[in-house]
């Protein structure tokens, strides 16, 4: 069993603008963060739901841990760590979260009096107030995420968790010990398990059905957190006609507050699996969503075409749509 993380993916990660936080963790400056720096634009989550994009914090606790390798994931799956955190110390929630802010901070230095910086927004930055636990790897493979998830309550940060459904029994523990996010993902790639099987090669027996184990609890949580059914599209993949009732029907089961659609980009290593041309246009991605409102009932409460994302939800949650108080 590999310790830690080797000095080759380390290299890895440095080049794809990873600090690489503790053990285990890790922060990278999303784009967005830098566009809204710079006065331009700001991602689909601040149109969505309200959050800062300029005070996020786009991290994970388990950079290179997964139970998966998803053809359409900008990271570098061969060099994946297996599904348990292999290291000598796991680091706690404390630990990562100063960490991660002391490597934000290095992170955006060249920012500092640049001619094209809004220093205001700079100068916010440097202490962010949402917390993306995503970025790369499956985080609730890191043992103490509930602690993570509440020292950050505690601290007045909000926290967005991105999970692929293959721990329900973690998102059980979080539910019974008041420990969920302020959002939760979670990611259907996938409308039946023969698309499952081919996208996301999992090590995971079942993982289809234990995904859907997920959908079922979702349900439960929806009263304690915000819930998101996510979808990330690839062309001539997963958004053909035939697995619109297919995806319909999951969402009738996992009942989420809204549903998040983003269309596939080739970025980082992703590139060499899909390419460029599976990345579906915005127009052809509307087209799939709205066929999506159909069969589900939803309506379409906003977009945000630079990123071909969209939201759906019941027209009544559409003014839940912002999160209070961030």
């Amino acid at each position: 069993m590999i310790i830690g993380i080797p000095e080759e993916v380390k290299k890895l990660l440095k080049k794809q603008h990873y600090e690489i936080v503790g053990g285990h963790s890790a922060v990278q400056i999303c784009r967005w963060t830098k566009n809204s720096i710079k006065s331009d634009g700001v991602c689909y989550k601040e149109k969505f739901y309200g959050i800062k994009c300029h005070r996020c914090c786009q991290m994970t606790p388990a950079v290179m841990w997964c139970q998966n390798k998803c053809l359409h994931c900008w990271r570098a799956i061969e060099h994946t760590l297996g599904k348990k955190l292999s290291v000598e110390k796991i680091n706690s929630p404390s630990e990562i979260i100063d960490g991660c802010i002391k490597a934000q901070r290095k992170l955006l230095l060249g920012f500092k009096n640049h001619r094209v910086t809004d220093m205001e927004k700079y100068n916010e930055a440097q202490e962010p107030t949402q917390f993306a636990i995503s970025l790369s790897g499956e985080p609730t493979i890191y043992p103490k995420i509930g602690e993570l998830i509440l020292e950050l309550r505690r601290r007045g940060k909000t926290s967005f968790l991105v999970t692929n459904g293959l721990l329900p029994e973690k998102l059980e523990k979080l539910k019974n010990k008041n420990q969920l996010p302020t959002q939760l993902y979670v990611s259907v790639n996938a409308s039946n398990k023969k698309l499952y099987d081919k996208i996301h090669r999992s090590s995971v027996k079942n993982a289809w059905e234990v995904l859907n184990k997920t959908l079922e609890l979702m349900p439960e949580l929806k009263n304690r957190t915000r819930t998101i059914f996510r979808m990330n599209l690839v062309k001539d993949l997963n958004m053909n006609n035939e697995h619109v009732e297919e995806y319909a029907n999951l969402i009738k089961k996992a009942q989420p507050l809204f549903v998040e659609v983003k269309g596939f980009m080739s970025v980082g290593y992703a590139r060499q699996r899909l390419g460029y041309e599976r990345m579906p246009t915005n127009k052809e991605m509307e087209k799939f969503v709205k066929k999506i409102a159909t069969a589900t009932g939803l309506k379409l409460l906003d977009k945000h075409e630079r990123s071909r994302a969209f939201v759906l939800g019941k027209k009544s949650d559409g003014k839940n749509l912002k999160i209070q108080g961030v």
